[in-house]
């Protein structure tokens, strides 16, 4: 059996992108497993899913699978390239969309499009802060895990703790390098008191509009950009009064920006989608 697919990246957050519509048999988790691997596959943090809306009042749906064939409840990056895949195939010419994600309805805007790249915002709906919500299991008694000492392998880290449809632990360092991804990223991911493991953000302030981050991904491991994790990181930063409303975030594979006006509204992100090159797979 051959499938098509598109590769894209959003800041270097890089998707196999299928259209579900065609291909309803197939087990998605062990497909992106299969496809993901950058040695015998197509290469991927992750496979998303182009589904159409269980509810006519909306677009579409979006699955998306880690590489290691989890499934999370959304991602921001994907969903600015799952815009992009709609244009480029021409399955719509709306410009806002509304697209059914586990997280919710999310509404991808595209700014700007052309055959290989577009700029897209994305209403990432809003934080939410409870311990059930997150969820974490710890003993906090205001209404935000702030600055939270957590004991890991001997080290305290002052951990915060944002849910933008997935859980995010932020952690705010001005030596990067103090805490290697490949080793600590792991370590907090699966730490006990996250029953559902956690996305997890180190990051470093360079003023109050600008940081530099660092992403290691529920069930993708250390990746170049995270859509959701930029909006956790400026939302904690906000938060615990670090940073303005509007925010530009250096990962490594590119920058985007989150702007969130007030404590009561919707986390807003900005950024790329490109195309890196479509084909055909035997399954």
């Amino acid at each position: 059996m051959k499938i098509k697919f598109l590769k894209a990246h959003g800041a270097g957050n890089d998707f196999v992108m299928v259209k579900g519509f065609e291909s309803a048999q197939i087990d998605y988790n062990k497909l992106a497993v299969k496809l993901c691997d950058r040695h015998f596959g197509i290469g991927g943090d992750g496979l998303i899913v182009i589904l159409p809306p269980e509810s006519n009042k909306y677009d579409f749906r979006m699955r998306i699978f880690n590489s290691d064939g989890s499934e999370p409840e959304m991602c921001g990056n994907g969903i600015r390239c799952f815009a992009h895949y709609l244009h480029q195939y021409g399955l719509t010419a709306e410009k806002l969309l509304k697209i059914e994600t586990l997280a919710g309805i999310i509404t991808p805007e595209i700014l700007k499009i052309d055959n290989k790249t577009s700029q897209v915002r994305v209403n990432m709906g809003r934080p939410h802060f409870k311990t059930e919500e997150i969820p974490v299991k710890i003993d906090n008694t205001s209404d935000y895990i702030k600055e939270y000492p957590l004991l890991v392998d001997g080290e305290e880290l002052l951990i915060n703790c944002v849910s933008m449809g997935n859980p995010h632990t932020i952690i705010f360092e001005e030596e990067l390098d103090k805490f290697p991804l490949e080793i600590w990223g792991p370590k907090l991911e699966n730490h006990k008191i996250f029953p559902e493991k956690s996305n997890v953000e180190f990051i470093k302030i360079v003023n109050r509009s600008e940081i530099i981050m660092k992403v290691w991904e529920r069930g993708a491991g250390i990746t170049l950009a995270c859509g959701t994790g930029a909006s956790a990181a400026v939302v904690a930063g906000i938060k615990n009064a670090y940073l303005d409303n509007e925010v530009l975030v250096h990962l490594p594979g590119g920058d985007l920006v989150i702007e969130w006006s007030n404590q009561g509204s919707d986390v807003y992100m900005t950024g790329p989608a490109e195309t890196v090159f479509e084909g055909e797979i035997e399954l």
